[in-house]
């Protein structure tokens, strides 16, 4: 499972590692969906930069912790994840408010809504602190969310106004 997609995984390496000390570079790979190979090289940048010290636990088990610095960097990290991520959701909220201005100027109280996950969400509760209604009717105007672009598709039959 990806838990920061498309993202330096430097937060959910240090973040792992401070819940369990005790994780293998396998078990990294495994829990953040990438190749050993590439927790070894993360791991050692961290570890050269002082953000994570190795001890050997047994003759083969490592043990990494996380250094001050380390700490340091993972806040750092943490904030400019959340601020990204209300970046995005006030993103979203703007140009979703836009599309909804344009169907309310033509007379619609009433929208289709396609597209899912967490942007699909904000579209959806968005919608419904504007005063839509989010029905399945195929005469209703469709908000189409696209990662984070949104397409309005027009029905020709005003019915469901």
């Amino acid at each position: 499972m990806e838990l920061y997609p498309e993202r330096n995984p430097d937060l959910p390496i240090l973040e792992i590692i401070e819940k369990e000390p005790d994780a293998s570079q396998a078990t990294l790979a495994d829990r953040l969906d990438v190749a050993v190979g590439t927790i070894n090289w993360h791991l050692k940048r961290l570890i050269a930069k002082g953000y994570v010290k190795v001890k050997r636990a047994e003759r083969k088990k490592l043990k990494y912790i996380i250094t001050p610095e380390g700490i340091a960097l993972r806040a750092r990290l943490t904030m400019d994840y959340i601020q990204t991520s209300f970046h995005l959701y006030r993103l979203v909220r703007q140009r979703m408010i836009e599309a909804l201005e344009q169907i309310k100027t033509a007379g619609y109280k009433q929208v289709r809504l396609e597209g899912n996950g967490d942007v699909g969400d904000v579209c959806k509760l968005t919608c419904i602190e504007q005063g839509f209604e989010v029905v399945d009717n195929p005469q209703t105007p469709a908000l189409i969310v696209k990662d984070l672009k949104i397409f309005i598709e027009w029905k020709d039959s005003k019915d469901e106004r």
